[in-house]
């Protein structure tokens, strides 16, 4: 992909359902929940931050453009259980543009897990080291930017399965990964 990030093309790459259930972590002000709260004609769409005021901004522009099936939650998904959501409760779970920010990335993916049933997705964007684009690196945060490479073993170690890996724009990368089904 060409350009800055354009979530709605992202997405675009899921097999998604009109009754999914969604978790979006580090939601922010919803530039991925609005897009997909709108696919989802009869699913849901569980928008997570830390801060309360990307929260209210998400629930203005809801409201603004009719969306109801939107619920946001205040948490730090860091912590043990933080994002509130029962275990395997989600079909797919978004953290994009979240990973350079967090201390620990394995305890994110951990609940990412917990959450997501059996055969569901997590998609991850964000943003591409300066290892890898050299020329992109004046652009996004310049420190803890995490690279594929990194995020794959973690997920390798949490037993989920890479599905595909891809460029999401020039400056980020994309992944997305499966839980396996019970064994």
């Amino acid at each position: 992909m060409n350009g800055f990030l354009n979530p709605t093309e992202i997405l675009n790459q899921l097999s998604l359902r009109d009754d999914m259930i969604v978790a979006d972590f580090g939601s922010g002000s919803g530039g991925w929940a609005i897009p997909l709260a709108k696919r989802l004609k009869t699913g849901r769409v569980y928008a997570i931050d830390i801060l309360e005021e990307p929260l209210s901004a998400l629930k203005s522009k809801a409201q603004i453009e009719r969306i109801s099936n939107i619920e946001t939650i205040l948490s730090n998904i860091e912590n043990k259980n933080g994002s509130k959501l029962p275990d395997e409760s989600c079909n797919l779970v978004l953290i994009t543009n979240l990973l350079f920010e967090v201390k620990d990335k394995k305890a994110v993916l951990e609940e990412e897990k917990r959450i997501l049933r059996p055969g569901g997705e997590i998609l991850i964007v964000d943003w591409t080291p300066p290892t890898h684009h050299p020329e992109n690196s004046p652009f996004g945060p310049q420190e803890g930017k995490a690279s594929t490479e990194e995020v794959k073993k973690i997920a390798k170690d949490l037993n989920l399965k890479n599905k595909k890996e891809f460029d999401a724009s020039i400056y980020h990368w994309g992944l997305i990964l499966v839980k396996p089904p019970h064994q």
